[in-house]
């Protein structure tokens, strides 16, 4: 499931033995879909044992919920283990930390999280949250949704599970402890999130959007009628900051707003949008016609857009990054198999182009804790880390990994963890993966000891996994919350997910943690 040879291995360690120390996770602990223990493989007739039940009953006086024998709960590998007739998956709440799903109405391509004033660092729960999405609606008005999130509920777990009796040891007793101990986290106030929402009508399907970093109420968007368009949404951000009020999704009216620029020069819809992180209003917007366009900002509400694009792929340009570190370097990915790498400066063609996967480059994110890491997914499932110092020498290539086994559709680096990135697939996964990490049977043996249980990791899982989230249909993008470490926001055809996995921590310096 993971290809990596031994040399590459070598230096992708060496490349990030300063980010981070090297230690081993119990992959089986994080995974949190696991076989619900009165549904075991066993269970082939569930009528049949529920008349065996009663019939127990009868006999001898014993419940009829403790004749089905109770069992382990199993590590669920997505792509590998089949449900068998009377198994279910059941989502395990003791792995989060978090755990909230929503959504708007219609199902939503692409989103992006707001920077806010509520502080740079944010640890403790209850949390608040502000995005800007688009929706993909058919035969119905489309729209740009600015939602707010507050009172995000959580409680912090313990990494090593507490001990339990041999009795106790089923799904069911997980859950039910599990539940238990939400029911403590907060009993001053509403225990559900607050959800607020408002609504700008959107020119056709909403393909990409993105929020200015150092202006977040500005935001982009991409069209699936070939413009792209810039908005400002302070107004709705200031209104829904002032408010605490909960609102419907379906109440919510769709709100005529004129964009600050709209502009019509790409030939053909696209995809690929991103801003500077360095250079306030910069921005560069790639089409399906493998055509990118570069904005500067002329003021604080309008752009100069080149005329002539930058060319250099052979076809669609899927993605763009900008560098964390040089404002006139930006890097795109294309369905040409390529990953390019632009200077501004020097001219519409690329500095240089490398074959990157053997299929279309469907999404990059450039390392902006470890300026020379980026990551990129491909059409066939796998995805690659490049040591960017390495280029000239041929073989950028530190790691690759074949484990999902459906298109990627969005990858990102932490911006708490060098080492860590998030990545999401067709096969309706999230994984959060950490390059730091090499097996450890010494610490393997340490933790099975703590919990005084027989693990069954499967062996065949990278040591670099850190977590599997499921439970979303056809994920689309996700991004890490930049202020509060750990959570993570996806979105799918059927909605959003908050989650905040009990297993990822961020080792933030103390002036960082006081902020």
């Amino acid at each position: 499931m993971l290809t990596i040879s031994v040399h590459s291995q070598h230096r992708l360690y060496k490349t990030l033995e300063h980010l981070k120390p090297s230690v081993n996770i119990i992959l089986c602990f994080f995974i949190h879909f696991r076989c619900k223990s009165n549904m075991v493989r066993s269970l082939k007739n569930p009528k049949k044992a529920k008349r065996k039940n009663k019939s127990s009953k009868k006999g001898d006086g014993s419940s009829s919920s403790n004749s089905v024998p109770s069992m382990p709960a199993k590590v669920w590998q997505p792509g590998v283990d089949a449900l068998e007739e009377g198994e279910e998956l059941q989502c395990d709440p003791s792995a989060y930390n978090s755990l909230h799903a929503f959504h708007i109405g219609w199902p939503c391509l692409s989103f992006d999280v707001v920077r806010d004033s509520l502080g740079l660092v944010r640890t403790e729960f209850p949390h608040t949250v502000y995005c800007v999405t688009g929706t993909q609606a058919h035969n119905a008005p489309n729209s740009i949704g600015i939602f707010k999130i507050s009172n995000i509920s959580g409680k912090r777990r313990e990494l090593v599970p507490t001990k339990r009796s041999n009795a106790d040891t089923d799904m069911d007793s997980d859950s039910s402890d599990s539940d238990d101990d939400d029911d403590d986290v907060e009993n001053d106030g509403p225990k559900a999130p607050v959800f607020q929402v408002r609504k700008v009508l959107h020119e056709g399907c909403v393909n990409r959007i993105r929020a200015m970093t150092q202006k977040p109420h500005i935001c982009a968007s991409w069209g699936d009628n070939g413009h792209v368009q810039i908005w400002d949404v302070s107004s709705h951000l200031n209104a829904m900051a002032e408010s605490e009020t909960n609102v419907s999704k379906d109440a919510a009216t769709i709100i005529n707003q004129t964009p600050l620029v709209k502009f019509t020069g790409h030939k053909d819809e696209g995809y690929a949008i991103d801003w500077s992180p360095l250079v306030p209003g910069r921005l560069v917007s790639g089409d399906c016609k493998n055509c990118i366009h570069l904005w500067e900002p002329a003021s604080d509400t309008t752009w100069n857009v080149g005329d002539k694009p930058f060319v250099g792929h052979t076809a669609s340009v899927e993605d763009l990054q900008w560098s964390p570190t040089e404002p006139f370097v930006f890097a795109s990915s294309s369905v040409d198999k390529t990953i390019a790498i632009w200077d501004t400066r020097t001219g519409k063609s690329p500095a240089t182009s490398i074959k990157a996967h053997e299929t279309d480059v469907n999404v990059i994110s450039w390392n902006r804790l470890a300026s020379c890491m980026l990551a990129s997914g491909s059409d066939d499932g796998t995805f690659s880390i490049r040591d960017l110092r390495m280029l000239k020498e041929g073989d950028s290539v530190v790691a690759h990994f074949q484990y999902h086994k459906h298109p990627i559709t969005s990858i990102e680096w932490s911006p708490h963890e060098a080492s860590t990135l998030a990545v999401s697939s067709s096969d309706n996964q999230l994984t959060i993966w950490d390059l730091s990490l090499e097996r450890d049977e010494e610490e393997e043996a340490e933790f099975k000891a703590k919990t005084q249980e027989e693990v069954h990791a499967p062996t065949d899982l990278p040591p670099q996994l850190l977590f599997v989230h499921q439970g979303q249909k056809d994920l689309k993008e996700l991004h890490w919350h930049t202020q509060i470490p750990g959570m993570i926001i996806s979105t799918a055809a059927d909605g959003f997910n908050i989650l905040m996995p009990s297993n990822i921590e961020s080792n933030l310096p103390a002036d960082a943690a006081a902020a």
